[in-house]
C-alpha cells in the first residue's frame, strides 16, 4: 500500500462503509466510521429539510471534526494505516444542496475554519453508482428514515461531488461502482487492492470493476 491515509466517498447508499471495512481488514489498517446514528436531526430532516437542514449539518460538522482531530492527530504504533468512509469536505458538499443561500455562505465560513485544522486524505476512492443502484442498496439496508428519499435529491448530491471532483486537483480513484459486490465478487474488492498498490498523479484515475 502507498498510502497511510485513504477516504472512500459516494453517494448515499454507494458502499463506502462497506468497503471500508473489507479494506481495514485486509491493510489491518485503522478504521474511521461516519456516526451518522448520533445525529439526532437526520430523521427529522428527512420529515421536514427546510427547518432541520441547518442543524443537521452543524451537527455533522462538528461531530466529523471532533472524530478526525481526535484519531488521525494520535499515532497508533501498529496501525500506520488509516481508512476513512467520508470526506471532511463532504459537510460543505451536503449543505450546498440542502441550505439556502444565505445560511450556506455562512456554514461555509465556520467550515473554512475548521477544514484548516484536519488532515487531509492522500488518495480518494470515489465509488460512482446510478441512481437506480443507490435506491435499491439503500432499500436493502432498510433504514426507515431513507426509504422515501427522492431521486432528484441523489441527482443533486451526485452532481455536487462529481463537479467537486472535477474542479479540484484531488488524487481520486473514480470507481464505476454500477455493479460493484465487494463481499460476495472477491475480484471487485482485488482491483481495488490493485490500485491501491500503485502511485498516481494528482487527478482523477478511472477505475472499471470487472
Amino acid at each position: 500500500m502507498k498510502y497511510n491515509f485513504v477516504t472512500i466517498e459516494g453517494n448515499i447508499g454507494a458502499g463506502k462503509t462497506t468497503l471500508a471495512h473489507l479494506l481495514s481488514k485486509h491493510y489491518q489498517a485503522r478504521l474511521v466510521l461516519e456516526e451518522f446514528a448520533e445525529n439526532p436531526f437526520l430523521p427529522k430532516f428527512y420529515e421536514n429539510p427546510e427547518q432541520y437542514a441547518f442543524p443537521l449539518e452543524l451537527f455533522f460538522m462538528a461531530e466529523r471534526f471532533k472524530q478526525l482531530k481526535d484519531l488521525l492527530q494520535t499515532k497508533d504504533l501498529f496501525q500506520t494505516i488509516t481508512i476513512s468512509d467520508y470526506l471532511f469536505t463532504k459537510c460543505l458538499l451536503f449543505a450546498k444542496v440542502n441550505l439556502p443561500d444565505e445560511e450556506f455562505r455562512l456554514y461555509q465560513k465556520l467550515f473554512d475554519i475548521i477544514n484548516q485544522q484536519i488532515i487531509q486524505p492522500e488518495i480518494l476512492i470515489y465509488l460512482h453508482s446510478p441512481v437506480n443502484k443507490l435506491q435499491e442498496n439503500i432499500k436493502k439496508r432498510n433504514r426507515s428514515y431513507e426509504q422515501s428519499i427522492p431521486n432528484d435529491y441523489l441527482f443533486s448530491i451526485q452532481e455536487t461531488y462529481t463537479a467537486y471532483i472535477k474542479h479540484h486537483n484531488i488524487k481520486t480513484l473514480f470507481v464505476d461502482a454500477s455493479n460493484a459486490d465487494f463481499i460476495g465478487n472477491e475480484a471487485h474488492l482485488k482491483t481495488i487492492i490493485d490500485a491501491l498498490d500503485k502511485e498516481y498523479d494528482e487527478g482523477q484515475h478511472y477505475i472499471s470493476l470487472p
